[in-house]
């Protein structure tokens, strides 16, 4: 710390203090210093691993096309599909809803193979039910695509 005398050769010697920011400066200098050069060591990266991606939201949503009905296939092997997109039963609903959603209609064709057994047939009726399906349409012959 410096200070200042005001008058110095009069009767009434006042002392002034004065900061010296000369040490401040030094010493923010050398933080600034140690702070650059350890930035790029202190980043750190983290790896992160994402779950594999679910593209049938995205499939269905384009096989989700106005002009097409919507079409549940039952296969033989007691599997479902949704306008040519795999579906489970536990999801079914869920995705069956949001179709019908983007449609002014709410109506649904089932369709199933020779082999398809009749209660996953009808299993697949009452989850369309559930989803708002009306009026469901049981197809006897093949459609044109």
């Amino acid at each position: 710390m410096g200070m200042n005398l005001d008058g110095a050769f009069s009767k009434k010697a006042r002392v002034q203090p004065e900061m010296n920011v000369t040490p401040l400066v030094d010493v923010v200098l050398v933080l600034l210093i140690i702070f650059m050069v350890l930035a790029p060591v202190m980043s750190k990266h983290f790896w992160v691993r994402l779950p594999p991606k679910d593209d049938t939201e995205e499939q269905l949503d384009q096989a989700n096309d106005p002009d097409k009905p919507v079409v549940l296939l039952v296969k033989e092997d007691n599997t479902y599909t949704v306008n040519k997109v795999e579906v489970t039963p536990e999801e079914m609903q869920r995705k069956l809803t949001r179709v019908f959603n983007a449609r002014p209609d709410n109506m649904l064709y089932i369709d199933a193979e020779d082999e398809a057994e009749l209660g996953w047939i009808i299993k697949g009726v009452d989850l369309a039910r559930s989803a708002q399906a009306h009026p469901i349409v049981i197809l006897t012959k093949k459609m044109k695509e």
